[in-house]
């Protein structure tokens, strides 16, 4: 049978519906003629036309970033459940198995197809807003900022596309047909930073220094993302990506993109005025067990957030009715909360990682206790104890929920009171101080948590009805890639220990003790405990992992024990154990995924990754 459309490309002139962004362009492309069909007399005459284009360049690469917490599955900090998504949905996975952390790098068919159709439909406005330009059609000074927009989404996308694929075809016009593009051999991952650095400079050069509106894109995101950029860069230059095997680290490579990242980095933290949400202040706290009083990091994660300098780049969403509601709600609560289906969970090991207030260290390690066993409710450290648990960051509470913390409910879009969290008395009644609940209800969660973190604290929207702006990139996680960036050139810095002393602030932490930034390495550990737990479920964990290639050192290396997610109770919640007996080969293919087949069934130029040979 003749393919009659794309698979690698979803073209620009039949693209979904464009993203909701404050300036209210929601006009859909599909209700215009096919713009490659018909002359430039029809479209592309005004901004309003280059305007509109671009509103559908924002919505496809929304549908590839804005549910990144999937990617949080390869991690040891978070579990997803099989999917939520339906199938041909971009982060729809391969296999029912979901984004889980062994055998991880062949689930992402449908995301490569989707990557490419935000390339595409970057390339559709760069190619005819160019054109416009050269027409003289018009303001010119207005039609760049948009190109500019344009090749920064464009560079996102294929940033992407190399952090999981390496070497990946590379085109700059729009395709229209599959003769386009089943041709097309894999670029060098070399070539193809290039460009994408160029894509990032255009748009910093032409972008202004403030979005035009809440959803686009300014200055500081150009440089955000060409800092991160070189920041991988330097990371794949000193630690090695063996799996792909055209490349070769190079340690003036490295070094040289350290600088540059550090540069690029700087110049966000010091000349646009940006702050921390709230100011980087912790906020108020309830007690323990209480859910009406919540600290700033909550609310970070909450439609009152949307438009924050803290969020550089954010990616709109319409809210009730609008068909462009984000799932937040559905994919990280439970079924006390409308019904929602708690596809993604903390695992036991997160609640280990907050650290004391008190002293800015590790808390004990919690014991998980059988709530059968003599004083499991109140032993010190039991994980059931909520005793264990007070004094801690003020981003735990934020984030996750354990025994007897409440949240609201609420059904038909009405608040039915708080809920307790019980691991395992699922929707039972319980009174709690003289009042009566009905616990929190969830077939979701294995590890004795459940989170708090996106999860709306109020009634009145439904589970995939949000309205909150998904952030991909943060002033939090730009003050830490700054960190680690000039820790690679030079060790600590007075500069980047205070950016990362605002970090913990928000969590009411003290700042870092002085062993902590005593040497490169020592500066490199606390980095990373902010990077877990002030970006996790973030979808930031898994990217991380693999440029610092520590997926071995986390799981036990060749050969070894692996490891076995437990619960609070103390039942191992993994089978199998995760990198059990692991071979060389189950490692390489973490860290480098698997082209999709039905693409190399298509173009015979489309090679393969090696470890998937």
């Amino acid at each position: 049978m003749k393919r009659k459309s794309l698979s690698i490309i979803r073209t620009a002139v039949v693209a979904s519906s464009v993203a909701l962004l404050a300036t209210g362009c929601t006009k859909n492309l599909l209700d215009q003629q096919p713009t490659t069909e018909v002359g430039s007399s029809f479209f592309w005459k005004t901004e309003d036309d280059a305007t509109y284009a671009l509103m559908g360049a924002y919505n496809a690469t929304r549908s590839v970033f804005d549910r990144d917490y999937y990617f949080d599955g390869q991690g040891e900090y978070t579990r997803t459940r099989g999917t939520s998504t339906s199938s041909g949905d971009p982060y729809n996975p391969s296999s029912n198995a979901g984004y889980q952390s062994a055998n991880y790098g062949d689930r992402f068919d449908n995301y490569f197809k989707a990557l490419y159709g935000s390339v595409n439909r970057a390339n559709y406005v760069i190619e005819n807003v160019n054109a416009m330009i050269d027409r003289k059609v018009g303001n010119r000074e207005k039609l760049e900022v948009i190109v500019g927009e344009a090749k920064l989404l464009r560079g996102m996308t294929y940033f992407r596309l190399i952090s999981m694929w390496g070497d990946v075809p590379y085109f700059t016009k729009v395709a229209t047909s599959n003769a386009d593009v089943q041709t097309l051999a894999r670029m060098p991952i070399t070539q193809i930073k290039d460009s994408i650095m160029n894509d990032f400079s255009y748009a910093l050069e032409k972008l202004p220094n403030k979005p035009a509106a809440v959803g686009r894109a300014a200055k500081p995101a150009a440089l955000a993302f060409r800092g991160k950029l070189q920041l991988f860069w330097g990371s794949w230059n000193k630690n090695g990506w063996p799996e792909l095997t055209t490349f070769k680290p190079d340690a003036a490579a490295a070094a040289a993109a350290f600088k540059g990242a550090a540069e690029d980095f700087g110049h966000v933290v010091n000349d646009y005025g940006l702050s921390l949400f709230r100011g980087g202040e912790p906020g108020a706290i309830d007690t323990l067990g209480g859910g009406e009083i919540l600290p700033n990091y909550f609310y970070l994660f909450m439609p009152i957030a949307n438009g924050d300098g803290e969020m550089i780049m954010a990616f709109t969403h319409g809210g009730t009715s609008t068909g462009q509601g984000e799932s937040l709600m559905r994919d990280f609560s439970g079924r006390t909360m409308q019904r929602s289906q708690c596809w993604v969970s903390p695992r036991y090991e997160l609640a280990d990682r907050y650290q004391l207030i008190t002293t800015g260290e590790e808390a004990p390690k919690l014991k998980p206790m059988a709530p059968t066993a003599a004083g499991a409710r109140t032993a010190l450290n039991s994980a059931l104890n909520p005793q264990s648990y007070a004094n801690r960051d003020y981003r735990m509470k934020s984030t996750i929920m354990w025994d007897y913390e409440k949240a609201i409910g609420m059904q038909a879009l009405k608040s039915t009171g708080f809920a307790p969290f019980i691991y395992k008395s699922w929707g039972t009644n319980i009174t709690i101080g003289g009042v009566s609940y009905t616990t929190y209800d969830t077939d979701g969660c294995n590890s004795g948590y459940v989170y708090r973190k996106f999860v709306r604290n109020y009634a009145g929207q439904d589970r995939t009805d949000g309205d909150y702006n998904y952030p991909v990139m943060r002033l939090a996680d730009v003050y830490l890639m700054y960190a680690e960036a000039t820790n690679e050139v030079n060790g600590p810095q007075a500069d980047a220990i205070a950016l990362v002393n605002k970090v913990r602030h928000r969590g009411n932490l003290p700042a870092l003790k002085s062993d902590r930034y005593a040497s490169k390495d020592a500066f490199f550990k606390a980095i990373e405990q902010e990077r877990i737990v002030e970006l996790v479920a973030e979808g930031q964990r898994p990217f991380d992992l693999r440029r610092w290639r520590k997926l071995e050192a986390l799981y036990g290396g060749l050969g070894g024990l692996g490891v076995g997610q437990q619960d609070t109770q103390g039942a191992v919640r993994q089978s199998p154990v995760v990198f059990q007996n692991a071979t060389e080969r189950d490692y390489a293919r973490a860290y480098i995924f698997k082209i999709p087949q039905s693409e190399r069934d298509r173009n015979p130029n489309l090679t393969q990754n090696t470890p998937w040979l």
